[in-house]
């Protein structure tokens, strides 16, 4: 077996996933029919804030923890720091049989520089 870069594993998992912009999440934010938003950064990194309502499931427990804040038939959408993390784990839950996530291009990042809203 051929030994991948971090960077290879994400554009593999971005080849098999599907990506929401920061437009579209910030157009469901607090409507009755939002996704599930899950914030796969660790603890220490949501310092800054967190898009409001989102989970935090970091991406090294997504396999184990996911299920207690997210049904396998729900919307979902899953962001990171910039968009890499989130996409290795749109693509483990897709590997779980989640059938409607997607992971948010360019992260918290892109939502702090579109403006979205910030909770603690």
């Amino acid at each position: 077996m051929t030994e991948k870069s971090p960077a290879e594993l994400v554009a593999e998992a971005k080849t098999r996933i599907r990506e929401v912009s920061v437009a579209e999440v910030a157009t469901t934010l607090g409507a009755d029919n939002a996704p599930i938003l899950i914030d796969c950064r660790e603890p220490k990194e949501t310092n800054l804030g967190i898009i409001p309502g989102a989970k935090l499931v970091p991406l090294g427990v997504i396999e184990g923890q996911v299920a207690a804040v997210a049904p396998r038939d729900a919307e979902v959408v899953v962001y990171c720091a910039r968009g890499n993390r989130s996409a290795l784990a749109a693509d483990t839950m897709q590997n779980l049989g989640y059938t409607n996530v997607r992971s948010m291009a360019g992260g918290w990042m892109a939502w702090v520089d579109h403006g979205g809203p910030v909770a603690d």
